[in-house]
């Protein structure tokens, strides 16, 4: 008998900077009075509303892949007026890409290539206002392809948007289409491989023990972050040791031998190596 749990999850993200902010994640689970198992796309529908109730002013790109990539999620995004950035597939979205190939051959889709000072050949593709698909033809988009020779090796991507197209951001566009690696990368990577053992199992519970601890991790993780991005301390700690994982390794350490009296105690007495007298031992 095998049991697992999942999380459908967030992070703010910049395509330029290597911190996260992961959000509230949500459970994918049986909710009460349901009589079918629970699904991403059902749990993205309970995240989303939740999400613009906590920041109702704020701006947000919502960049996804292309299981996001149809009528009704489109039409909740601008409702809760999200804009976003969705990944698409030839074989997952056929009638878009035969779109974009007839508007192609009637001479209606803008392309360019450009090299640049990195040595890369990095080519745009752009159409505004095309049909999603046959099934919501009234869902208008905008598509952009991407693609890039790097050391011989051509890569391609594609992407929908409601951001409207121009030679002048389709560079900023895909570079936010491509931060969502980061979501992968530097969020759930880091959480099953940094020390943080999301994937570890701590036990079922009853109810909601294996979700708790979830919830717990990525707050643990979200400090961090917060930490990493802002506090000079941390990072001149970070510094010390070549992964997170030995900088963990050295907190618990201390946390067991002293009584860490305030953050800044912990990030000086890593930092000078107990000289000062920063900690003192636990007598308890």
């Amino acid at each position: 008998m095998e049991y697992y749990h999942q999380l459908l999850g967030a992070a703010i993200v910049h395509p330029d900077k290597s911190q996260v902010l992961p959000l509230f994640p949500e459970a994918i689970t049986y909710q009460d009075g349901a009589t079918k198992n629970d699904c991403e796309s059902n749990a993205s529908k309970r995240l989303l509303p939740k999400l613009r109730e906590a920041f109702p002013d704020l701006p947000m790109i919502v960049v996804e892949d292309g299981l996001s990539a149809h009528g009704p999620h489109i039409k909740l995004l601008k409702e809760l007026k999200f804009s976003y950035i969705i990944g698409v597939k030839p074989d997952a979205q056929a009638a878009l890409f035969e779109e974009v190939q007839n508007r192609l051959c009637a001479g209606q889709v803008e392309e360019f290539e450009e090299l640049g000072k990195d040595g890369v050949l990095r080519g745009y593709r752009f159409t505004n206002a095309i049909p999603l698909n046959k099934s919501h033809p009234d869902v208008l988009v905008n598509y952009l392809e991407y693609w890039e020779i790097r050391k011989g090796k051509e890569h391609n991507f594609s992407w929908i948007t409601d951001i409207h197209l121009t030679r002048a951001n389709v560079y900023f566009v895909m570079k936010g289409g491509r931060a969502r690696w980061k979501i992968e990368n530097e969020t759930f990577n880091t959480l099953k491989n940094q020390g943080y053992h999301l994937e570890h199992n701590y036990g079922h519970g009853e109810k909601h023990l294996a979700t708790v601890f979830a919830m717990l991790m990525m707050l643990a993780f979200l400090v961090d972050q917060v930490q990493e991005f802002c506090c000079n301390l941390f990072k001149a700690a970070r510094q010390k040791f070549r992964s997170r994982t030995s900088l963990w390794d050295k907190i618990k350490g201390l946390f067991t031998e002293y009584f860490i009296d305030n953050w800044e105690s912990l990030w000086l007495a890593i930092i000078y190596k107990h000289k000062g007298g920063a900690l003192q031992p636990d007598t308890s």
